[in-house]
């Protein structure tokens, strides 16, 4: 298994040492042969921002590679679903069995839990972005 995550891109801004890449996200099944026949491949364009020292070795318009690690993607997994569920199922099972809530209520007061942990998360997206960031690298054609 590979250790990064790669994306061929497309640079579509630069601002400063702030780069703008356009991605064309692709489903896992977009590689098969018979996707000109399949409802189930679907693609995506994205863009990620990259933050780059050398932006001035970079034009407008040219290809470039991203790469960033399985790690980091695991990470964003865990921070954006994995967390808001233990958070989603502690509120539930405490409002439930130690407060003897009503299920109707418990589910409620769970669902709320989130709003502070969003937008916590929110807050620190500055901090996350940082953690969460892809290299940029040129494509020799």
């Amino acid at each position: 298994m590979k250790d990064t995550i790669e994306h061929i891109g497309q640079i579509i801004s630069i601002d400063g040492n702030h780069i703008r890449v356009l991605i064309i996200q692709t489903s896992a099944c977009s590689s098969c042969v018979a996707k000109a026949h399949c409802n189930a491949s679907e693609s995506k364009e994205k863009v990620i921002d990259v933050f780059d020292a050398n932006s001035a070795d970079y034009k407008v318009g040219q290809t470039v590679k991203l790469e960033g690690s399985t790690s980091m993607g695991m990470k964003a997994v865990m921070w954006s679903f994995g967390v808001p569920f233990l958070v989603l199922f502690s509120v539930l099972v405490f409002c439930e069995l130690l407060l003897g809530m009503p299920e109707l209520n418990s589910g409620l007061w769970a669902l709320v839990s989130l709003i502070p942990y969003y937008g916590v998360l929110y807050l620190q997206r500055k901090k996350f972005a940082k953690k969460f960031s892809f290299l940029i690298k040129p494509v020799n054609n």
